[in-house]
């Protein structure tokens, strides 16, 4: 198994609306639930009015046997036990309000999904992006050589990143474990690191990397059962090469051959660098940073970065995913005002973690990475959450959805009136999202 993640920039968003498109997802979603019950609705009121004219019918029929000597009574009373089940206004009520509760949960949570813009969102959405530079821990059984595993002993590794520019090192680590959490001795046999691509459309180096428990070469104490190694593509063979490069370390525990995988994304070329000048501004409610660079090569960018309160409470993911043209110029990442009221934050900011990839369409691989700017990289000054708007963030599309949506909602509403009148003069039912909205 290999150990990518997917982190800040590292998540692909060509058309750039990851936040939008769940709304949207969520909303079409729950629109074939809404149309499927629609269609039982529908079901029931036929089956209701085929009811009624099936009883007119029998009426009818049976008239016309009282008056009429031949006609066969007992044949009539045969064909009324055939007739559709009666359906009770309550039953038809009962349908008309699920229906009315579904339309209106789809419009509600629609509603939520979209108020703050796929550039701005809560970073709660995205728990993995909250603190991309960390390194990757895990612990699994020990995965044997030849397939399986072994859960008797357990296997703890990290690496220090996984998306790597031009001039990084990536530090690997591994030890062995028994069921007591115990470090059990551990004897590493072999560690090659190779290029992957895909369908093996190009050449690949191949590189040994060593990997210890001396109190060096990245490891922290010797002898404590922590093996470490540092992969440094740019000083070796891997320096021109671009995509996943895969570690792969072969260990022994108790006799018993075991394996495991290290996969790293190196990207040699720098399409642009930041110039370390960010400056901040309030706009139309809402703020927003404008981080200065100087772009190599231009095309795609996709900018990720974090924002956090004065109390360090994480707030925001901010994104970017646009066309640059060459030169300097600027990256703007807006925190949109109702995120800022929201989230009730306390200044200043602190913008953090900033990622970002030229995007590289149909090709192996798919992005070239600029230089991150790792920790807080700007602070805001101190604004009063009343400079910022509470309004929700609107688009054309948005618009389209709230309003057919809505008339789903009204549409439904005039089904329950038609039904019982008296149900206009009385609260309409809700879904559990609008009680809560309205609470």
């Amino acid at each position: 198994m290999t150990r990518m993640q997917a982190s800040g920039p590292e998540r692909k968003t060509v058309q750039g609306k990851p936040a939008q498109t769940k709304g949207i997802v969520l909303g079409l979603r729950l629109h074939w639930r809404k149309v499927a019950l629609m269609s039982l609705v529908i079901l029931v009121i036929s089956i209701w009015m085929l009811n009624s004219n099936s009883a007119q019918d029998n009426a009818v029929v049976l008239g016309t046997g009282a008056n009429n000597t031949t006609s066969s009574p007992a044949k009539n009373l045969s064909d009324l036990s055939v007739s559709a089940p009666v359906i009770s206004k309550e039953q038809q009520r009962l349908a008309l309000t699920q229906q009315l509760v579904l339309v209106d949960d789809t419009l509600c949570n629609y509603r939520n999904a979209t108020k703050y813009p796929n550039t701005s969102r809560p970073i709660s959405e995205h728990p993995d992006q909250v603190y991309p530079n960390r390194p990757v821990e895990e612990q699994h059984a020990m995965r044997k050589e030849g397939g399986g595993t072994d859960p008797a002993v357990q296997i703890q590794t990290t690496q220090s990143r996984v998306f790597m520019v031009a001039g990084e090192t990536v530090l690997f680590t591994i030890k062995a474990l028994n069921k007591e959490g115990n470090v059990l001795p551990m004897y590493v046999n072999r560690t090659v690191a190779s290029g992957i691509t895909f369908q093996g459309s190009r050449q690949t180096p191949q590189l040994a990397v060593s990997i210890s428990d001396e109190g060096r070469n990245g490891d922290v104490l010797a002898g404590d059962g922590v093996f470490s190694g540092v992969l440094a593509p740019a000083q070796s063979g891997f320096a021109s090469f671009a995509g996943t490069i895969r570690t792969e370390l072969k260990y022994t525990v108790d006799g018993r051959a075991g394996v495991v995988l290290f996969d790293v994304i190196y990207s040699p070329e720098t399409p642009a660098t930041w110039t370390g000048a960010i400056r901040e501004t309030t706009e139309n409610g809402s703020l927003n940073f404008y981080l200065k660079t100087n772009v190599h090569t231009p095309g795609r960018y996709v900018v990720s970065g974090r924002v956090d309160d004065a109390k360090g409470k994480p707030v925001a993911l901010v994104s970017f995913n646009d066309m640059v043209a060459q030169g300097n110029g600027e990256i703007r990442l807006t925190v949109v005002g109702k995120l800022l009221r929201d989230q009730a934050v306390v200044f200043p900011l602190s913008l953090r973690d900033v990622d970002a990839y030229l995007l590289k369409e149909n090709t192996d691989p798919d992005r070239a990475l600029m230089p991150r700017l790792e920790g807080v990289a700007h602070v805001t000054k101190n604004y009063p959450l009343k400079n910022f708007s509470d309004a929700e963030w609107q688009s054309e599309e948005r618009s389209r959805y709230l309003t057919e949506y809505s008339k789903d909602v009204d549409l439904a509403k005039a089904a329950l009136v038609a039904l019982d009148p008296e149900q206009a003069r009385m609260p309409f039912p809700q879904s559990e999202c609008s009680k809560e909205k309205t609470h």
